[in-house]
């Protein structure tokens, strides 16, 4: 199947020059993007927009006359003070040029629109949940299809000359369809004996067995209906990789407004994220404070809850919930909890049990988010004092590649550590747990 776009070019614009030279300008474009999004909020990320990139990135290779070598005169109209091998100084101060800056390098940047898709692919093209492995067999509302043979009636488009004339052509030879060159000779014959004038009876039989082969002939057609055969083709389940993210959200009084709105923001880039580069990932949201719950999405982002704060709540429904909908034989499972990072004294020890012993082996990858006040002190080491609970994750043993953890405190800290614990395999370091962001 060959599709052909026949959409008209926007005015005064060619998508081919368009998309020509966004793979050409392609880091360049990449890295204004990178750089855009840490202004951006998460309102505004599903949005295109202005990007500038360096004028010298846009900028076409030319031939040009080389200054120096080769044999060249100039005449110089109206020129009175100088002769043939005289040396001309060059002009000093003044002249035009677009490089004002008195280090040079004073043009202005290039200024491109990116669309939306533009925008979103450029910005999410590097990451990708770790370690997508696991396939499933499973019936799609849009499945594939592949060939099944032939059938007798189908579309003009799948009809298979070779089979249809294979088919023809044995028909033809099993009636003794007569050939066109039998038919000729017998003309070729009858012109002959009719020229020289001669044995009229043997000419009158030739014209009565060439009118038999010429009824025989119409009455086997080249081609039948019967000869027809068409391509099928038949729908067929084939393996998946698919996905589940869990989404955990501390939403106790500890909480503060800013914290949630931290929290909100990752997991909206989050949502953003998987709905934009997988089509067989499933969301699970679980908020939790002294007791857990799996919530919609409305209410996980939206609804308002007070209370103490129990970890183990969220991890003990979150087994539940897998162990009723997701096998780890068949699903690849990704959860990314948001905390303050308090957490009941008494609670810690089976928070990292619940955790290293039952969740992990089952994972693919768990990303802890501990959202900080904004103007939390710093300790003189330059970084936030452990919480609990960070202090509780770090002393597991044996975590590996499979957890990282990280630390916000403004809304600009949310693009880079999303980055980091979402970035592609292969593009720096694995993921490891690490201290203050």
């Amino acid at each position: 199947m060959h599709i052909v776009d026949r959409r008209l070019n926007p005015g005064g614009k060619s998508l081919g020059n368009r998309q020509r030279f966004l793979r050409r300008a392609q880091s360049l474009v990449r890295r204004a993007v990178r750089d855009q999004s840490r202004d951006r909020s998460i309102k505004d990320m599903g949005e295109g927009g202005e990007v500038s990139i360096p004028s010298d990135g846009v900028r076409e290779p030319s031939l040009r006359r080389s200054s120096a070598g080769g044999m060249r005169e100039h005449v110089l109209p109206g020129n009175k003070q100088f002769t043939e091998g005289d040396t001309i100084p060059r002009p000093q101060g003044g002249g035009g040029g677009s490089e004002g800056a008195e280090e040079g390098g004073g043009e202005d940047d290039f200024r491109f629109v990116l669309s939306q898709d533009e925008f979103l692919d450029l910005f999410l093209e590097d990451l990708e949940l770790p370690d997508l492995a696991k396939t499933r067999v499973e019936d799609l509302e849009n499945p594939a299809w592949r060939r099944a043979g032939y059938s007798t009636s189908g579309s003009p488009a799948n009809l298979s000359l070779t089979r249809t004339m294979r088919n023809s052509l044995s028909r033809r030879i099993a009636l003794n369809r007569p050939k066109s060159s039998e038919m000729k000779e017998l003309e070729e014959e009858i012109a002959l004996l009719e020229g020289r004038g001669d044995e009229p009876d043997r000419v009158a039989a030739l014209r009565v067995k060439l009118e038999g082969l010429e009824r025989r002939r119409k009455l086997i057609p080249f081609v039948d209906p019967i000869d027809l055969r068409y391509r099928q083709f038949a729908p067929y389940p084939k393996p998946v990789a698919q996905a589940v993210m869990i989404c955990l959200m501390d939403v106790s009084g500890s909480m503060t407004e800013h914290m949630k709105d931290l929290a909100k923001r990752f997991y909206a880039l989050l949502y953003i994220f998987l709905k934009r580069r997988y089509r067989h990932v499933e969301l699970v949201f679980i908020r939790h404070t002294h007791t857990a719950e799996e919530v919609d999405e409305d209410t996980f982002f939206h609804s308002t809850e007070t209370g103490g704060t129990v970890v183990s709540t969220a991890l003990v429904e979150m087994l539940k919930v897998l162990q009723e909908r997701y096998r780890p034989e068949d699903w690849n499972i990704y959860a990314a909890q948001a905390s303050d990072g308090d957490n009941a004294p008494n609670d810690n020890e089976r928070t990292v049990s619940l955790l290293q012993n039952q969740i992990l082996p089952m994972m693919q990858y768990f990303a802890y988010l501990e959202v900080k006040p904004e103007d939390e002190p710093l300790s003189l080491g330059l970084t936030s004092r452990a919480s609990d609970l960070w202090r509780a994750y770090e002393a597991m043993d044996d975590a590996g590649p499979r957890f990282a953890m990280r630390q916000v405190r403004h809304r600009r800290d949310i693009f880079p550590v999303f980055r980091e614990l979402f970035r592609r395999r292969g593009q720096g370091a694995e993921a490891e747990r690490v201290g203050a962001s």
